[in-house]
């Protein structure tokens, strides 16, 4: 007998485990909550904090689901807000991401910005936007208060939020610097649009930042083993936004050095905000990041797909680092 109010979504066996312990098991649909919209899930995006909680390490916020998933796209079942039945939709989570059907804050649903495809294509692109997008807005232009006219540093130039710092940074009139550990990476980054970029395996960025003039802001997910460098190339003013620190949480910092450069060492976290946090983000994201994806300036760059079933291996590609943009999951 069919369960017309199930749904697939992806567990972990033990609660947290390696990739392989992710499998898809039948859960109860979600009920949506007043101001929320119930989705169909066409697509998600697979992201490094995904793989933090599948290993225990970044809990869900109170109230979030269990299920791992913070961004999704595809058709509104249930209204609520300015949606409608049928809204083609892509969305900022807390989690659920990862089956069938999702329910979310309406305020943190945008309209997808590509027109709809035959093949599914613009939900899969439109998966890859939320999380990158509302991150790199968050950190590089409210935090780190990028210009146009100044210089963007971007590490880890090919993760999902890489190439949608140097798209953003480009269509906001700043000059990009980005580094990748790799000639090929580098190659890539280039050829989205970053103006210098630099192997880290072979080359020293932060003397070939400072040659090229110095940077304003730097986004960084590496953390400790760049701090240094980073500083040293920071122009007069320049702000240090943190996102992650896959490198090493932990920095000795000069204060002498960050006085004489009143340079500003920040970062911030995505996920924990406040619903009405996340709606304001929203609000400005699609006031002004959706018309440069309208205009063909910034584009959701998909490395891989796999489908929701597969999610395992999902996570091991993630995890192998050889990916170049976003890894999504078909629903």
């Amino acid at each position: 007998m069919s369960d017309p109010l199930g749904m697939i979504a992806i567990g972990i066996r033990g609660g947290i485990g390696p990739a392989e312990a992710l499998h898809p098991q039948r859960v109860p649909r979600p009920v949506p909550l007043p101001g929320q919209v119930l989705v169909r899930v066409r697509a998600a995006g697979v992201n490094r904090p995904d793989l933090l909680q599948r290993e225990g390490r970044y809990p869900p916020p109170p109230g979030a689901p269990d299920t791992l998933g913070l961004e999704i796209a595809g058709e509104v079942v249930v209204a609520a807000g300015r949606w409608r039945v049928g809204d083609r939709v892509c969305a900022l989570l807390g989690g659920g991401g990862y089956a069938q059907y999702a329910a979310v804050d309406a305020r943190h649903a945008l309209p997808i910005p590509f027109d709809a495809s035959i093949d599914g294509s613009d939900f899969v692109r439109a998966a890859a936007l939320p999380e990158t997008v509302f991150t790199v807005f968050a950190n590089v232009f409210e935090h780190g208060a990028l210009r146009a006219g100044e210089t963007l540093l971007v590490h880890g130039a090919t993760s999902g939020i890489g190439v949608m710092a140097i798209q953003m940074g480009k269509a906001a009139g700043a000059r990009v610097i980005a580094t990748a550990r790799g000639a090929d990476k580098a190659a890539q980054a280039q050829s989205l649009g970053a103006d210098l970029a630099i192997d880290t395996l072979t080359q020293d960025f932060g003397a070939l930042a400072e040659q090229a003039g110095g940077v304003d802001v730097a986004l960084d997910m590496v953390g400790a083993p760049y701090f240094e460098a980073t500083l040293g190339a920071l122009n007069t003013g320049g702000r240090i936004v943190y996102i992650a620190a896959q490198g090493g949480g932990t920095l000795q910092v000069p204060v002498w050095a960050l006085m004489r450069k009143r340079a500003v060492l920040t970062g911030s976290t995505l996920r924990p905000r406040d619903v009405n946090e996340k709606a304001r983000l929203a609000a400005q994201v699609e006031r002004i990041v959706w018309p440069w994806i309208r205009a063909g300036r910034v584009r959701a760059v998909v490395d891989r797909m796999f489908p929701l079933e597969q999610a395992a291996k999902a996570h091991a590609w993630l995890e192998a680092g050889q990916h170049v943009g976003k890894v999504v999951l078909t629903v």
